[in-house]
Parts: structure tokens; C-alpha cells; sequence
């Protein structure tokens, strides 16, 4: 008989997390499958109700008629409602002309979708809460917040004020200008009046995924006051990120006033401190974000022209702090699996309401 496993080992541990990462990975899969067939069966009975109706001459009564029938059959069909199935035929009567957005509604639980459907009217604004949603794994109440702080058109704005079109390749400059927001929403710090900026660092860290819900996709946190070390001199920048779809270091300072042009010139120093000494062979050039309670356009425009390194200014807004039913906004995969499970409920049994 060999000796036992000792549990504790370097390699039995190892061995642990690489079987519990692939069975979770394998669930996570599993649940979007479902959830797909699920959005795809919602999709067909919408379109068949549209088409029977177009067909046949039938009005809404045909509608009540088979919410009934179903209920009644098969011991009862939850989830088939009248409303529920109208809210089917709207679905697909909304997106049957726009196969780009026809693949995004099946990455996403059918509230979420509906959410979009009920309280977002532009097709880019439908777009941009789609992919969201799919690439964040966000929530419905999260979702519904992000509606109502006009995430969409924050994120939107032209008067973005960067030199990425002239520090950056043409594809990285595009990239980085959709990465950055005019204005942030620092709702969740909890605090309205203008602090220290040692203390918005500090609430910052504490709240950080929810302040990375609030930059946007692809962002994670590497640390604040980052240390580099260079010519027997330390330099600290105030939060330190990664962007994957950007594949490249993302600095940010705080500032609690307006702005000022010696800003910009400290930015620039500190990326060529982040180029030289910490950025990775295969990662494009750091990319740096001033952030500031107010600014004027005139200053940021003249104190940014002819900076070698992208850098952008943006504001920030304090409101309220975000109820307490949107914390933990970015869910690990675990997380994410039981969230979308809670989503699909019992597959057969998907309660449609938006409310």
C-alpha cells in the first residue's frame, strides 16, 4: 500500500486548484450554453407569434389564448404568461432587423435583456448596455443603476479632452479614447463635499471594484502609491491599473481641485518612469489619466499639445453612496456561475419581469 497523500503539499494543492478551476470553468460554460438556449427559444416564439399574426390576420387575443393553453397542459407552464410572451414578440420584433445585436442579447441573462429592452430606447445605447453586460457579468440592479446614470452617454461624450491621436498608433489611440469617460460617477465613495486627496485615495482602495465597475471594462487593480525606483529616487504614482483590452498600464492621479497645466507634465514624467522601468516587453505604452473636480478646456487643450506619452484629463463626480443591494458589483467566476443560475431560475420556469 503507498504512503498517503499529505494534503498540505506544494504539488497536491497545486493539483487541488487546478481540478476546482476547471470544474468551475466547466459550470460557468455549462450555464451560458443554457442560458443561450434559453434566450434562443424566447427569440423563436416571439417570431413565431409575429409571423402566425402576420400570416393568419390574428390579433392579441391569440396571445391570451396560448398563455392560457399552456398554463393549462403539460401540469402547468410557469413563465408563459401573456405578458411574458408580448414581451417575447417585443423582443424579437426589436432586434430581428440588427444581427449584430442579435448575437449580443444571447450572451445575457433574459432580464438583463429585458431591462435593455424596457428602459433603453437608442439602438447604440442598446448596444453599449449589451455588451456591458456580457463582457461584466453585470447584474440586473446593477444594469438598471448603470441606465440611470447615463452610463451610456458619459461614456459617450465628444468633448473627451487626450492626446492619444497624437501619442499613440491609430488603433490604439481609438482604443484608448473609448477606454476613458469625460466624467466619472464616484457615487459609491459615499461622500459628496471636496476631501483630502489622501482620503479619496484611501476610499478609492476600499471600494475598488466598484470604482473599476465606474472606469469600464478590462480594468484591474495593481496598487496605489506604486513605488518605482530610479536614480536612487523613489517616485509614487496615486493608482496603478491594467487594461487587457488595451494590453497596457493605466495611471491615475487624483486631484481634489481644478485643474492645473503642471499636471499634465507630472503625468508625462511618471509614464516615462512606467515605460522605462515596469512595462512589460509585450505591453503597448502606459497611458495616463488626470483626474480632477473641474477643469478648463483652453488649459487642459495647450497643457496636453505636445506631450510625448497619451495622457487624458477627466472629471470626477461625488453623489451618494450605491445601496447597499449593488454591492459586490464585480463578482469573481463563482459568483458569476450562481448569479446567472439564479437568472435562469429552473430553465422551464424563467420569470420574465422586469421589475
Amino acid at each position: 500500500m503507498s504512503d498517503p497523500i499529505i494534503t498540505d503539499e506544494p504539488q497536491y494543492l497545486s493539483f487541488l486548484e487546478d481540478v476546482r478551476d476547471r470544474i468551475q470553468h466547466t459550470q460557468i460554460r455549462v450555464v451560458k450554453s443554457a442560458n443561450r438556449e434559453l434566450i434562443e427559444l424566447y427569440w423563436s416564439l416571439g417570431q413565431l407569434i409575429v409571423e402566425k399574426q402576420e400570416a393568419f390576420g390574428w390579433g392579441k387575443s391569440v396571445v391570451e389564448q396560448l398563455a392560457t393553453d399552456l398554463r393549462s397542459g403539460d401540469h402547468g407552464r410557469r413563465g408563459f404568461s401573456a405578458q411574458n410572451l408580448w414581451y417575447m414578440r417585443q423582443f424579437y420584433n426589436a432586434y430581428r432587423q440588427d444581427p449584430i445585436l442579435q448575437q449580443l442579447v444571447g450572451e445575457i441573462p433574459w432580464g438583463q435583456n429585458l431591462t435593455i429592452l424596457s428602459k433603453v430606447k437608442s439602438r447604440d445605447a442598446r448596444h453599449y448596455y449589451l455588451k456591458a453586460t456580457q463582457e461584466m457579468g453585470w447584474t440586473r440592479a446593477v444594469l438598471i443603476h448603470n441606465i440611470q446614470s447615463k452610463s451610456y452617454e458619459q461614456h459617450g461624450l465628444v468633448n473627451k479632452q487626450h492626446n492619444f491621436q497624437q501619442a499613440l498608433p491609430k488603433h490604439q489611440a481609438e482604443q484608448a479614447d473609448q477606454a476613458i469617460k469625460d466624467v466619472y460617477l464616484l457615487d459609491m465613495l459615499g461622500v459628496e463635499a471636496p476631501i483630502l486627496e489622501a482620503e479619496l485615495e484611501s476610499r478609492i482602495v476600499a471600494k475598488i471594484r466598484d470604482v473599476m465597475l465606474a472606469l469600464g471594462y478590462g480594468f484591474a487593480f495593481i496598487g496605489n502609491q506604486y513605488r518605482i525606483r530610479a536614480n536612487d529616487t523613489d517616485y509614487y504614482i496615486d493608482l496603478l491599473f491594467s487594461n487587457r483590452r488595451l494590453n497596457s498600464l493605466v495611471a491615475v492621479e487624483l486631484k481634489v481641485g481644478r485643474f492645473k497645466p503642471e499636471y499634465a507634465g507630472k503625468m508625462n514624467f511618471y509614464l516615462n518612469l512606467l515605460d522605462d522601468f515596469v512595462r512589460e516587453p509585450h505591453e503597448n505604452p502606459s497611458i495616463g489619466i488626470i483626474l480632477c473636480t473641474e477643469r478648463n478646456y483652453f488649459e487642459v487643450e495647450y497643457a496636453l499639445r505636445g506631450l510625448d506619452k497619451p495622457v487624458g484629463v477627466s472629471e470626477y463626480v461625488l453623489t451618494h453612496e450605491l445601496p447597499s443591494s449593488l454591492e459586490d458589483k464585480l463578482p469573481d467566476a463563482e459568483q458569476l456561475r450562481k448569479r446567472i443560475q439564479q437568472e435562469l431560475g429552473d430553465m422551464d420556469l424563467f420569470d420574465a419581469d422586469t421589475e
